[in-house]
């Protein structure tokens, strides 16, 4: 279901992209087979792995993407769900090597912060366990970051990766994502030294939505 509706907003073409969800107390998770296109995917055919990778039920191949999904969903022990997408603009961002500055209050309302660019692999991490490097790099980037306040990430020359306490929220911030990277485009366009928001200002709007003190929306 997860993967269907994320071919439904128009994030992903073709087989790109993938969705992962996590169950902790057995230590697995679900992912979508590799190459398979989403117009014939099935629920059968979701692939389920040990944290190690190791297929645990599923006759296809999980996504050549699962050992970064592992490394985030090891990690970032708040998150239940990881979306990748390949989405034009924030995509963009991440084939640029550019970081996607908080510049208003549509994308403080998501993230707490600029949402960083990893660095570039190198030509040994690239031939020798790219995937699971490309999780390693994710990991550095939030080595001074709050990953929960900063559900996602650029992977230089690459693109997006989300996250969320499940997996409807991982893609909610895959859309919001995108949606904040084409205001920053279009933004950088009319004046290319937009500023970022205000720091008053970006709190305001983040602890409005997220938080002990959140009062948007209903109880």
């Amino acid at each position: 279901m997860a993967n269907k509706k994320l071919h439904s907003t128009g994030l992903v073409k073709f087989s790109f992209g993938n969705v992962s969800v996590v169950d902790r107390s057995l230590q697995v998770m679900a992912i979508k087979p590799s190459g398979v296109a989403y117009t014939e995917l099935n629920e059968s055919d979701i692939v389920v792995v040990d944290f190690n990778g190791k297929i645990i039920r599923g006759s296809l191949r999980p996504s050549s993407d699962t050992p970064t999904h592992l490394a985030i969903l090891k990690h970032f022990l708040h998150a239940s769900s990881v979306v990748h997408t390949h989405s034009p603009i924030a995509t963009a961002f991440a084939q640029a090597g550019v970081t996607l500055k908080c510049l208003g209050t549509t994308h403080a309302d998501y993230f707490a912060g600029d949402v960083p660019v990893t660095r570039r692999l190198s030509d040994k991490e690239i031939k020798s366990g790219y995937e699971k490097n490309t999780g390693r790099v994710i990991l550095e980037a939030f080595n001074s970051k709050d990953s929960k306040a900063i559900p996602a990430v650029l992977v230089h020359s690459h693109g997006p990766f989300t996250w969320g306490a499940d997996w409807w929220a991982a893609l909610e911030n895959a859309e919001a994502l995108e949606f904040c990277a084409s205001i920053a485009m279009l933004a950088m366009r009319i004046n290319p030294k937009a500023p970022r928001i205000s720091k008053i200002l970006h709190d305001k709007h983040h602890s409005r939505k997220h938080g002990p003190h959140s009062y948007y929306g209903q109880r």
